[in-house]
């Protein structure tokens, strides 16, 4: 893998090549005859499936037989808190709040609070439940949600990691995570508190239920150990649906990162200045104007597009003008980012007023001991 290309669940960064990531991480690509599946059973395709943005997975042909049989599925994914959100971290929930839709499944929605970024255990516990109000912001339905902060939902969750553990072994962590003796004992364990969701269901209802994890490919990882030691738990292994992870507004070469607060729109973000930050956003423009009316734009590395791509246009006959019209040089990028902002603008205005109304509703959301 070159210099510049590292995928991994802690950093991203570089030009990524998804083609690539499948043969590296042994995942499977979502093909026409799995997305026809989808369409079936769900009545339409989400835009992120149509476009190939959620694009790989591991044994979703499983999820959709059991579905198709009529058994009850239930959905996982998380949320590490370490800073606010940004658009990016809220890619996988647009598409897991479809899938809750569709399939009326029970979301188990995991607050990992892991504190080596914070100074302690309060404060990091402190942004995990300021990011659960971005999480109900989004939508989710009450009655089929759980979100379970782990250090206070860690009776039901302890046993599981700890059978988990007993199976992991950390030669494991290393070859899977990097993992190095300078790593502390919290990081090595903690992938069993993280895998202890994907059985939880099963748990509970005293039977297998297939659980499927929509997440971010650089993820995968971490569940690649849990599908590891299910078996040996007596648990179905989860399911992975994968999706490419958004460009940072700095570039397809830069990271998407809270210590970057240019490289995206963050939840908490003033309107102005998420406006500001897409007016002055990386495109894939040329120098002058007149060159870009002659040879045209390249959207292929421009995170304006990609914004628009990946979620704030489901119209699929605009998005392709808009990707006309700039390689053509019809469009320029100013106008470009300005569309955009019509767009994130009403987004971020609503998400705001959710946001302020989630402070009252926590406590329908998160389940305790």
């Amino acid at each position: 893998m070159p210099e510049d290309f590292v995928v991994t669940p802690w950093e991203v960064k570089g030009a990524i090549d998804y083609d690539r990531l499948i043969t590296q991480f042994g995942t499977e690509r979502i093909t026409p005859a799995l997305l026809e599946r989808i369409r079936r059973l769900a009545g339409e395709l989400h835009p992120m499936l149509r476009r190939g943005v959620f694009y790989s997975h591991r044994d979703l042909n499983w999820i959709l037989d059991e579905v198709e049989k009529g058994h009850p599925v239930a959905l996982y994914t998380g949320r590490g808190p370490s800073s606010g959100i940004h658009i990016g971290h809220m890619l996988p929930w647009f598409f897991t709040k479809w899938l809750q839709e569709k399939l009326k499944a029970t979301l188990y929605f995991q607050i990992k609070i892991l504190f080596k970024d914070f100074e302690d255990l309060d404060q990091a516990t402190k942004v995990g439940y300021d990011n659960i109000l971005d999480i109900i912001a989004m939508g989710f339905d009450p009655k089929l949600t759980r979100i379970l902060v782990d250090t206070e939902y860690i009776h039901h969750l302890y046993p599981i990691a700890v059978e988990a553990a007993k199976r992991i072994t950390f030669s494991t962590t290393q070859a899977v995570f990097g993992f190095t003796n300078s790593n502390n004992i919290g990081e090595i364990f903690y992938t069993s508190i993280q895998a202890a969701p994907a059985f939880l269901p099963s748990v509970l209802a005293k039977k297998e239920v297939p659980v499927l994890i929509p997440c971010g490919i650089d993820q995968d990882p971490h569940f690649r150990v849990a599908r590891d030691v299910a078996p040996r738990l007596g648990f179905p292994k989860p399911a992975l649906i994968h999706n490419k992870l958004l460009m940072s507004l700095q570039g397809p070469n830069a990271k998407m990162s809270a210590s970057a607060p240019e490289s995206s729109i963050f939840t908490t973000d003033s309107e102005k200045a998420a406006h500001k930050k897409i007016n002055n956003a990386f495109t894939g423009g040329r120098a002058t104007v007149e060159e870009q009316r002659r040879l045209g734009a390249n959207p292929t590395i421009c995170p304006v597009f990609n914004f628009y791509e990946f979620i704030f246009d489901p119209d699929d006959k605009h998005l392709a003008e808009v990707d006309r019209t700039c390689r053509s040089g019809e469009r320029l990028c100013g106008e470009c980012k300005q569309e955009l902002w019509g767009l994130v603008g009403p987004f971020l205005k609503k998400h705001h007023e959710a946001r302020e109304k989630a402070k009252d509703r926590v406590e329908e959301f998160v389940v305790r001991d």
